[in-house]
């Protein structure tokens, strides 16, 4: 529904930031790490956000780059985990660490992050191992087949062995000679190499 928001820092209390823009002055739920990564130096601010419908309430989260988000959205899939507890955990541990941690499987580290148990740790290293992208941990390398590696990850594949084999296919495709151009037919295409690929 939102993707992201551009404006200025108006004020904020805790994980709480009011960024202002276009008269509209907006709350946003945010990790602490987020909110000072923001914070340096003046001017406009983009911020990439997420809305939390329920019955009974309503917040837009707030992140300082999609890769957060996509953090965020990630740690929900780990059993015990919402919103406030991905919230905290982002909090607790910088994006670097928090990958490190997951890819070599250091629960001790984890269990450092304030509020988070030795179970929901372990839940974590075996949900998340390989789905972070953002490169800076060194969790997967950066892919030109974003929505693609996305897609093929919900189906329970590996980001980094996603981004391999959706490169294998490109080069497949790049050799042919009734290869398509560009567009949907391309991408499908693509999709349905990359799936070959990695049943092999």
């Amino acid at each position: 529904m939102f993707n992201s928001l551009r404006g200025t820092i108006s004020g904020g209390t805790g994980d709480t930031l009011y960024l202002s823009t276009g008269g509209v002055e907006w709350e946003l739920v945010m990790p602490l790490n987020d909110i000072e990564a923001l914070g340096a130096g003046g001017g406009e601010k983009r911020v990439f956000t997420w809305l939390h419908h329920t019955d009974k309430d309503m917040r837009l989260f707030g992140f300082a780059g999609a890769e957060r988000r996509l953090t965020f959205l990630e740690l929900q899939k780990v059993e015990g985990i919402g919103p406030r507890a991905a919230l905290k955990i982002m909090s607790g541990i910088n994006q670097a660490e928090l990958e490190r941690a997951l890819e070599e499987g250091d629960v001790a580290r984890l269990e450092q992050v304030p509020g988070l148990g030795k179970k929901t740790a372990q839940k974590m290293v075996l949900t998340l191992k390989g789905r972070l992208v953002s490169g800076s941990g060194k969790a997967a390398p950066y892919s030109p087949f974003g929505e693609l590696v996305n897609a093929l990850a919900d189906m329970g594949y590996d980001r980094k062995a996603a981004a391999a084999a959706l490169e294998q296919a490109e080069a497949t495709l790049s050799a042919g000679a009734d290869s398509v151009a560009s567009g949907p037919g391309k991408e499908n295409e693509l999709f349905r190499l990359a799936i070959l690929n990695l049943a092999k």
